[in-house]
């Protein structure tokens, strides 16, 4: 790529899109174009054909997308298949329209099966069922999958699928009703040094084990396959199954973890685990294996991450 290219973000102002900006400003890439859900409904197949056309940008990252928590994907999932599945649709299909040169893809880990293999390889893709409680979201997922593969084995497109895992960082979600386990940690250990409460509760046993990474490393992920040959892409892919996983290695217990937040945050109370609510999954960790012998590796320790979004955290909490 060239620091000048035209590049378009789709979804700039999430937890992923504002870091992948934050990364490319960083880089020196300026000719950057962004634009908010209020002035381009993405599930507009008209609207985003006219952005296309009107923009003609030379590389996109795919990372908007409509995303919630069990509550919502089990209340709402229609609005999660169909408005997953329409903004995919309609960007990828104007990028090639348009001659885009290449395209990043962003999913879930959550597009396999709810009973696999631990860590989760890429070859695990539709060998099983999968989770109910996000099954529309994840077959949305893996329907862009799908069409960016369809895309390159008919067309010869350059469109490149990145699996993450859990994420966290600057920028996140801090709502405690609706925020994922370490900003809702974070919210409510800092409410709960503030009040001197002694003690806070959470959810389950502590023994489930979940893999997180910082935001800001997936970013770089995405640069460093957005950056690589096609060629070499290419040599490290199936055409069908495509995709990459991204990834620490590395898990931890849900109780190892509320006690690394307790210590950045400074909370002196206890955490009490209430065992008679659920744990969801034992494990969830993902196998970025193909990703790491290409050359990428995270960068960003949980604990070190962990500081600098409690850091921003207290910088931008109201």
């Amino acid at each position: 790529m060239n620091k000048d290219d035209k590049i378009y973000v789709a979804g700039h102002n999430g937890l992923v899109g504002s870091s992948i900006l934050r990364r490319l400003e960083h880089y020196g890439y300026s000719n950057l174009i962004m634009q908010s859900h209020k002035s381009l409904d993405l599930t507009n197949q008209s609207d985003v054909a006219d952005f296309f056309s009107d923009n003609k940008p030379d590389h996109v990252i795919l990372s908007a997308a409509k995303v919630g928590g069990i509550y919502a994907n089990n209340t709402f999932p229609v609005d999660f298949i169909y408005q997953n599945i329409m903004i995919e649709s309609n960007v990828i299909h104007s990028s090639y329209v348009n001659n885009v040169d290449k395209l990043i893809f962003l999913g879930s880990s959550c597009i396999y099966p709810r009973e696999v293999e631990q860590p989760m390889r890429e070859d695990a893709l539709l060998t099983g069922l999968l989770e109910p409680s996000n099954e529309p979201y994840a077959i949305s997922k893996i329907a862009g999958i799908k069409l960016c593969e369809s895309f390159n084995r008919q067309y010869g497109t350059d469109y490149r699928s990145l699996m993450p895992t859990n994420l966290y960082g600057i920028n996140d979600n801090f709502n405690s009703d609706r925020s994922h386990v370490i900003p809702a940690l974070i919210s409510r250990m800092h409410n709960a040094k503030i009040n001197e409460a002694s003690e806070i509760v959470v959810w389950g046993t502590g023994n489930a084990k979940r893999e997180f990474m910082c935001v800001d490393d997936l970013a770089e992920a995405i640069l460093f396959v957005l950056k690589l040959d096609k060629a070499i892409y290419q040599e490290n892919i199936n055409p069908m199954l495509s995709h990459l996983n991204v990834g620490t290695g590395v898990d931890v217990k849900i109780s190892e973890l509320a006690l690394m937040v307790k210590d950045v945050v400074g909370f002196k109370g206890k955490i009490i685990f209430d065992t008679s609510k659920p744990d969801g999954t034992p494990r969830k960790l993902i196998d970025a294996k193909k990703l790491r012998d290409m050359g990428w590796k995270c960068k960003v320790s949980l604990y070190d991450g962990l500081l600098e979004t409690y850091k921003w955290y207290l910088n931008n909490s109201e």
